[in-house]
Formats: structure tokens, sequence, C-alpha cells
């Protein structure tokens, strides 16, 4: 990927426990009210820390995913539609696991390189 869609995938990652939550409320037609549990709110309002790190293929990113979410941590896929890279196929370009915190985290990412 391009540098630029590598920060927008991340930024798309770091965001979707929000997001989720408002596009769920407006298909419901509902008054959006968002219910932030203590790790959620902690992060926003203590400077919204966002860790990059790498994995080496699609596959791995699905297992963190999944292992995220095994150890009863929030983890949201990003798919990029492909139009402008990828020739055109969805392709799974981005995780965001949490918020949580640091420990709760490390437990699944914990030997994975910076990236």
């Amino acid at each position: 990927m391009r540098r630029g869609k590598e920060i927008a995938q991340g930024s798309h990652a770091s965001m979707e426990f929000l997001a989720s939550q408002i596009r769920q409320r407006l298909n419901e037609n509902a008054n959006i009210s968002i219910d932030l549990n203590t790790d959620e709110t902690a992060w926003l309002s203590k400077g919204m820390a966002k860790v990059c790190l790498q994995v080496n293929s699609e596959q791995d990113l699905l297992d963190y995913h999944e292992s995220a979410l095994r150890h009863g941590l929030k983890s949201f896929l990003i798919t990029d539609s492909g139009r402008t890279e990828f020739a055109g196929t969805p392709t799974l370009t981005a995780c965001a696991i949490g918020p949580a915190g640091a420990s709760r985290i490390d437990a699944v990412t914990g030997e994975l390189p910076l990236y």
C-alpha cells in the first residue's frame, strides 16, 4: 500500500469502535447515544494512544484479530474496497484492538514489531 493509504486505513481502524456504534444507531433511525466502557472513556479523555504494529500477511492480521476476540478484547478489521489499490479486490488492511489497557493488548500482540 502507498504510505497515505496505510495511514488512512489505520485511522479507520482506530475509530471503528465509535463509528460502528454510530452506524448501528443511524441504521435503526435511533437517537445517537453511545455507551462507552471505562477503557474507551479513558482512551478518549487521556490522549488516544495508538501503537502501529506490523504483521506479515492478511492471514496474520485475521489471526491476531481472532486472538484478541478470544482474549475478550474489542477488535475491528478494516477491509479496503479495492477502488484505488488491490486491483479492485476487497482486502483486509488494518485491525484495531481496544481500547483497553496496554497489558491486555500486549498479551495478544506483544511479540509483533513496531511498524
